[in-house]
């Protein structure tokens, strides 16, 4: 296990090219399953007119210097909603990767449009091997209609188009990522028990304080069904505590007891060594209940199994 860094310790790490973090690795292998990157040139790679949100830079060429000072193996690209069905910074990523298949990606269509089937299949040809997963965002609250239009997102998971959005993406070999928050269980357990030889990956935690522990309960049924992925991601979602979130570590370890194991990765390790020591330390102290052997599979073994990483 790496050991706390003090400050002194850090500093140096930082100035000497992460020589003191190449001394000291982690044992296995380190995989990020959830990043999102965002380009300096708003010219050639702008957000859409239909952003969700309009964040500032997080390009690649400063992360590729902090993947190598943290030893990160390998990296899912999380397209963003600020890009919405626009993937051109997502293959500039691609094309432009630190070392040959360190990078694979979500993509993200309008999973009720006709034309998305056929897009997504283009996309996945035009990307051999890395694109991994359809994202799929429901964050609707309870009683709130679906959209049709607009930004893509709270989509109707009960609409036959959605159906074809996950046929088409099961026969491509892509995994359905969620991200949704607890009160949108049922529909996806549905979804989930009808295409139960695909995986469905469950984005934050399920984003677990934004619904009833009645709601989250249902989330969790979901580990009954064995192609069913829990991400240890955004605990901040679930946690009114600053870090490490002490608050939710109950919650972490009725997910990991449903789950188990080999069914749970890891996202969002920063993007800096102080994030990155920050979220270590985090997720150590939050699994600490686990063996050192168990958390080596949420950490990048079981995420090299599910995303096909060499």
């Amino acid at each position: 296990m790496r050991a706390t860094l003090t400050r002194r310790e850090l500093l140096a790490a930082l100035s000497g090219g992460g020589a003191l973090l190449r001394a000291k690795p982690l044992a296995g292998v380190l995989v990020e399953s959830h990043l999102h990157l965002f380009a300096k040139d708003q010219q050639r790679f702008p957000y859409h007119p239909n952003a969700t949100y309009k964040p500032p830079p997080a390009p690649l060429e400063d992360y590729v210097v902090f993947a190598r000072q943290a030893r990160i193996d390998h990296v899912v690209i999380v397209h963003p909603e600020p890009y919405q069905d626009d993937h051109s910074y997502l293959e500039h990523c691609f094309a432009n990767e630190p070392s040959p298949a360190f990078f694979k990606g979500t993509c993200l269509f309008d999973p009720v449009a006709p034309e998305t089937p056929a897009r997504m299949e283009a996309l996945v040809k035009r990307n051999p091997g890395r694109i991994v997963a359809l994202r799929i965002h429901v964050n609707r609250k309870p009683g709130e209609p679906p959209t049709t239009s607009g930004a893509i997102r709270d989509r109707d998971l009960r609409a036959p188009a959605m159906k074809a959005a996950w046929r088409k993406a099961r026969e491509l070999g892509l995994a359905v990522q969620m991200h949704f928050i607890p009160c949108h269980a049922p529909d996806i357990d549905a979804l989930a028990g009808e295409f139960s030889d695909m995986p469905v990956i469950l984005d934050h935690l399920a984003r677990s304080g934004q619904g009833t522990p009645a709601e989250y309960e249902r989330a969790l049924k979901m580990a009954r069904l064995p192609r069913v992925w829990m991400k240890f991601s955004g605990v901040v979602y679930s946690s009114r505590q600053p870090p490490p979130h002490l608050d939710v570590k109950p919650l972490v370890r009725r997910t990991f007891d449903a789950f188990g194991p080999d069914r749970m990765i890891w996202g969002g390790l920063g993007k800096d060594m102080e994030e990155f020591r920050q979220r270590l330390a985090m997720f150590d102290e939050l699994l600490s209940f686990a063996s050192e052997g168990d958390r080596g599979k949420i950490r990048g073994e079981n995420a090299v199994k599910l995303f096909g990483f060499k």
